[in-house]
C-alpha cells in the first residue's frame, strides 16, 4: 500500500531533483546547461561562481548548478555538494593533458560524505572535433569501472549540437528513485 501510495505521489508532485555540473574549465558546463534549457547555443564566458537554471524533463524537475571549473574554484565545488542527488562531470575530449585532473577532481568529489548517494553522469564532451578521445577511452583512463559505490553513466556529446545530451538526461531519469 505504501509503494501504490509513493508512486501516486511522485505522479502528483513536482519534487525538484538537485544536479551539479562540474569539470575543468572550457569543458562545455555552460554550454551543455543553456543547450538543456534552450535547446541553442548562447555565448558564454568563464564561470565565476556559479549558474542555475531549472530544467523539466517528463514532469522530473532538476535544479542544475553549473560551477566554475577554474583552479581557483575548484576548491570551493564542495559548498554546493549538500542534497545533491546528481553530478555531471563535463570532460573536454580533446583535452588528454588535462585528464589526470579530471580523474583526481573526481575521485575527491565521490569520497565526499554529502556525495555519498549521487549518482555520476559523465558528459564525453567535443565528440565533433578531430582527434577527441571517445566515451570508452575516458572511461578507462577515469577508472569508471572500478565504482562501485555511485551509480554511473559516461555518454558521448557535442554540446553544441546537443547530440547526446538527451540520452545523459534520460539515464538521469531513469535512476530517480532507483537509489
Amino acid at each position: 500500500m505504501g509503494l501504490i501510495f509513493a508512486k501516486l505521489w511522485s505522479l502528483f508532485c513536482n519534487q525538484e531533483h538537485k544536479v551539479i555540473i562540474v569539470g575543468l574549465d572550457n569543458a562545455g558546463k555552460t554550454t551543455i546547461l543553456y543547450q538543456f534549457l534552450m535547446n541553442e547555443v548562447v555565448h558564454t564566458s568563464p564561470t565565476i561562481g556559479s549558474n542555475v537554471e531549472e530544467i523539466v524533463v517528463k514532469n522530473t524537475h532538476f535544479l542544475m548548478w553549473d560551477i566554475g571549473g577554474q583552479e581557483s574554484l575548484r576548491s570551493s565545488w564542495n559548498t554546493y555538494y549538500s542534497n545533491t542527488e546528481f553530478i555531471i562531470l563535463v570532460v573536454d575530449s580533446i583535452d588528454r593533458e588535462r585528464l589526470a585532473i579530471t580523474k583526481e577532481e573526481l575521485y575527491r568529489m565521490l569520497a565526499h560524505e554529502d556525495l555519498r548517494k549521487a549518482g555520476v553522469l559523465i558528459f564525453a564532451n567535443k565528440q565533433d572535433m578531430k582527434g577527441c578521445m571517445t566515451a570508452a577511452e575516458i572511461s578507462k583512463y577515469l577508472t569508471l569501472s572500478s565504482i562501485k559505490d555511485h551509480p554511473w553513466h559516461i555518454q558521448s556529446c557535442c554540446a553544441l549540437t546537443g547530440e547526446g545530451l538527451c540520452q545523459g538526461l534520460e539515464w538521469m531519469t531513469s535512476r530517480i528513485g532507483v537509489r
